[in-house]
């Protein structure tokens, strides 16, 4: 059934009727956590982003962007707290729209994307707030080959039933403040900042 869906969405599209199936195409989505289907979900690459801020000489904010990563989750919908996630980031994936620069990002005196070739979080607990409210997740994240804390505010931006995919999707969009120092990244320390913003918007697919 879900695959006759998604076909009949694709034809709908390839027809140029998408005024006429629009209706059938949105998705109800419900934002209420208890509405995210028990069991394990994982990243749609297509539609996330991992991006990262961090102040240039009180200038402006240079952004950075991962092109690869990957998201999975699992948990029950009656016990939000305890659903657990998982990410994985390729460090080597760095895009900052200027290849020499992202080279020396990725360089032995940054990332040493060459030595740690990844980056990875893991969530320890979650604390789950009023409906429309921000998650806190504390979890690890372990970056140039070091581990320590760091909170994750999540917000659920909903879950439905996506007919142009085929199955069930949940949203998320989610941000922390790291110090880069901490994790041994401290090239530059009192010239560019050291505090270092993390953005990602992350939809992801009931398995």
């Amino acid at each position: 059934m879900r695959r006759v869906a998604g076909l009949f969405a694709v034809l709908a599209l390839a027809t140029g009727c998408t005024s006429l199936v629009a209706p059938l195409l949105k998705p109800d989505v419900k934002t209420e956590l208890t509405q995210i289907k028990t069991g394990d979900w994982k990243l749609d690459p297509a539609h996330a982003a991992l991006l990262f801020r961090i102040n240039h000489l009180g200038y402006s904010d240079l952004i950075g962007r991962f092109e690869r990563f990957d998201v999975s989750l699992s948990g029950d919908a009656s016990d939000p707290a305890g659903a657990r996630a998982e990410a994985v980031i390729d460090m080597t994936s760095l895009d900052m729209a200027n290849d020499e620069f992202a080279t020396t990002l990725m360089g032995p005196k940054w990332f040493d994307a060459a030595t740690y070739p990844q980056a990875a979080f893991r969530t320890l607990a979650v604390q789950p707030g009023p409906d429309g409210a921000p998650i806190k997740v504390d979890g690890e994240l372990t970056l140039h080959g070091v581990t320590k804390p760091v909170t994750l505010d999540v917000r659920f931006n909903g879950t439905a039933f996506d007919a142009i995919r085929g199955g069930d999707v949940a949203g998320f969009s989610a941000s922390a403040v790291i110090n880069r120092s901490d994790f041994g990244i401290s090239a530059f320390s009192g010239l560019v900042t050291d505090e270092v913003r993390i953005e990602i918007e992350a939809e992801l697919l009931k398995q």
